[in-house]
């Protein structure tokens, strides 16, 4: 354990948390600590997307899919309670990420795909590595922030000059409800859960191994977590995230908000862009301790970094020339693809299809493609891509 680090941490948590809910409120304020738990559980369990799509993609390991699956399950059955009830822990009527369907999704979820597998991290890797004391993920979220900007300058372009279905509810825009979506949706993973036996059995993988931390009752606050239990805790997280903000966990929107107020520093009036239109204008004028999707990301990456310390794994190392390479292309990829597909690995994917949104199924299977992409583009940055000899952690 890396006592002076932890207490670092957690002094900066109390100090950003007391000045969090003085600037905005207290709705802010557990919004960041729900975040330190999201950034803790991501860590201790080194729960990945990216690494879970790779796996699957270039060697069949499944077991990050399989995780996926049972968050999504949990998910979906706490966000169909909460959504078809109107639950809430404040004034504001919870509402799912239901986003369109059209070429804008498609080209922005097959780029995340790339981006993510060149960054080696999505949006939540992206900041709970930083947390961790990945240091390439200081270029991946700075490229990150760029590349989401730039989206939100092309949003007009996309949204109105390319073709789109309207935004699909499976549970509102079908008929079907929200019991009869999430029966459909548990069919979905059932079944996508015993395909993944079968690639399972026909591939024989290598298989994931915990990280070497410690035993017993110790795991809970020094890791390392089974995927399995941090897929139940950060279902739990995001409904409880859905009941007190009013709408699911997200990552990138904050992304093209710091990085337009980074512009109207520097003069650029970007309040005229279209993606900056509404309650993306407004937040263009507050701090960005009252937005809720930053004091969140804030609290990733301090709940990473408290975790990555309380197991004595902080240890910050030199990039090598090509992986930097790739971090600044992955980051720049994964920003503009997530303006364009209306969200990331959470936004769209985890948070979309818990939200019964189709563009949520849409995202996973473009982001897949994207990453089969990425195996024969990774080599060229000097990325070893996984294979049958490996031994995953």
């Amino acid at each position: 354990m890396q006592k002076g680090l932890v207490t670092i941490g957690i002094l900066a948590s109390i100090i950003l948390l007391i000045a969090i809910v003085q600037s905005a409120n207290l709705v802010q304020g557990i919004l960041f600590i729900i975040g330190l738990l999201l950034g803790a559980t991501l860590l201790y369990a080194r729960f990945g997307f990216t690494s879970a799509f790779r796996r699957l993609v270039s060697v069949g390991n499944v077991q990050g899919l399989q995780a996926h699956m049972l968050l999504l399950a949990i998910a979906s059955t706490l966000f169909a309670v909460i959504l078809s009830t109107g639950f809430t822990f404040t004034d504001v009527t919870p509402k799912g990420l239901v986003s369109p369907v059209g070429v804008s999704l498609l080209v922005g979820a097959f780029l995340f795909g790339i981006g993510m597998q060149l960054g080696n991290g999505c949006a939540s890797g992206t900041l709970y590595s930083l947390g961790g004391g990945s240091t390439s993920m200081v270029l991946t979220l700075s490229a990150f922030i760029t590349g989401s900007t730039v989206g939100a300058y092309h949003f007009e372009f996309w949204m109105e000059d390319t073709p789109s279905l309207p935004p699909i509810s499976l549970a509102e825009s079908t008929g079907l409800g929200y019991f009869g979506a999430w029966v459909v949706q548990m069919v979905l993973f059932i079944a996508i859960y015993l395909i993944t036996i079968q690639i399972a059995k026909k591939k024989n993988p290598p298989m994931m191994k915990p990280l070497p931390t410690t035993t017993g009752w110790k795991k809970v606050l020094r890791g390392s977590w089974p995927l399995f239990t941090a897929a139940i805790v950060l279902a739990l997280l995001n409904a409880l995230t859905l009941a007190v903000k009013g709408s699911p966990w997200g990552i990138t929107s904050a992304f093209a908000l710091w990085g337009g107020k980074a512009l109207m520093a520097t003069g650029v009036d970007v309040s005229a862009w279209s993606y900056f239109e509404g309650p993306n204008g407004a937040a263009l004028t507050n701090t960005v301790l009252a937005d809720p999707t930053s004091v969140m990301n804030f609290g990733i990456i301090l709940g990473a970094f408290i975790a990555a310390s309380l197991q004595g794994t902080f240890k910050p190392r030199k990039m090598k020339p090509g992986v930097a390479g790739a971090a600044i292309l992955g980051g720049l990829l994964m920003g503009y693809g997530a303006r364009l597909a209306f969200g990331c690995n959470i936004g769209a994917y985890f948070s979309g299809i818990s939200s019964f949104s189709l563009h949520g199924w849409v995202w996973a299977v473009m982001a897949m493609l994207g990453t089969f992409a990425a195996l024969f583009i990774r080599p060229l940055f000097g990325l070893k891509n996984p294979s049958s000899k490996d031994t995953f952690c």
